[in-house]
């Protein structure tokens, strides 16, 4: 007891059922923090990763796998700025809200990018490289229309998509191995 109480300004109250999550002032600087820390690194290595790229297809997966994770940081911080010192603002709040949800999305598909677009897939697997965009874009319908309103069923689309990518290794006509260059 004495433990909850000392953290107690730390922790945040239990969000209402349907409810929007409550973040104390803390977890709202720590998310600001640790997602705009995270900006530069992201540029600076998804121009990296582009310049290292050998041909034309990993010159686009580079590219697509870096715009995914610098928009990640950058919706997340901005989103996470507006809600934390412009509350106030509800609609930009709101806005920016339903954007760091649906950006989820899209990383989820460009994390998948240098996966499903480098390796040899077999045909079921070949299709998973579109079905992750249009996965994302269902995603990003499902947030426009209801935000907030089923978390479960959200958690499930997350869960879904981060997950059903990966059963393509059943079809890869090649084992790849991993080699490491120190």
């Amino acid at each position: 007891m004495r433990f909850q109480n000392r953290f107690q300004r730390f922790m945040n109250h239990r969000a209402p059922a349907n409810g929007r999550y409550k973040p104390t002032c803390y977890e709202h600087a720590a998310n600001c923090y640790t997602h705009a820390f995270l900006i530069v690194p992201a540029i600076v290595g998804s121009a990296l990763l582009h310049r290292l790229s050998d041909d034309c297809w990993e010159k686009i997966t580079a590219w697509i796998y870096g715009m995914g994770l610098c928009a990640l940081f950058i919706v997340s911080t901005v989103f996470h700025i507006v809600s934390w010192k412009k509350s106030h603002l509800r609609t930009v709040e709101h806005c920016f809200h339903m954007c760091d949800r649906m950006v989820i999305y899209f990383f989820i598909a460009a994390s998948y990018a240098p996966w499903l677009n480098l390796r040899e897939l077999g045909p079921l697997a070949a299709h998973m490289r579109w079905f992750i965009w249009l996965m994302a874009a269902g995603g990003t319908i499902y947030v426009f229309l209801y935000h907030e309103k089923y978390k479960v069923v959200e958690l499930f689309f997350y869960l879904t998509m981060g997950f059903s990518p990966a059963l393509v290794v059943t079809s890869m006509n090649k084992p790849g191995r991993i080699s490491l260059h120190l």
